[in-house]
């Protein structure tokens, strides 16, 4: 397993636009082999005192967070569907994601410990 996290910053009145959004991109995700994946809007998202989720993306009054991961089989197949999504010319179609692009932070991990998962 190989995951790929991201949080964003979204306006709150882009919710649905961010759905609609999302929706279409799992599936071409799904396409080229991606197992899962969470979209979680904010809830509750306190106010650290050093740093949090909101000071990370620079989120600006009236945006909300999004909280989203992707699971792959591995490492290799994520990294070949990355090669081959970026050549897909769908990627430059998709149309402008309904938020600032340029502050959303991006991670990948493999996992160390899981727990309901095989």
């Amino acid at each position: 397993m190989y995951v790929c996290g991201l949080v964003i910053p979204v306006p709150e009145d882009r919710r649905d636009a961010y759905r609609k959004w999302a929706e279409n991109g799992a599936r071409f995700f799904q396409e080229y082999g991606c197992l899962e994946i969470v979209e979680c809007w904010e809830d509750f998202v306190p106010d650290g005192q050093t740093t949090d989720f909101r000071r990370a993306v620079a989120a600006k009054p009236g945006e909300k967070i999004v909280f989203t991961w992707q699971v792959w089989p591995d490492k290799e197949s994520f990294s070949a569907a990355e090669a081959r999504m970026h050549e897909d010319s769908r990627m430059d179609t998709s149309g402008e994601p309904p938020f600032d692009a340029r502050r959303l932070i991006l991670g990948c991990f493999a996992p160390v410990f899981s727990m309901g998962r095989d």
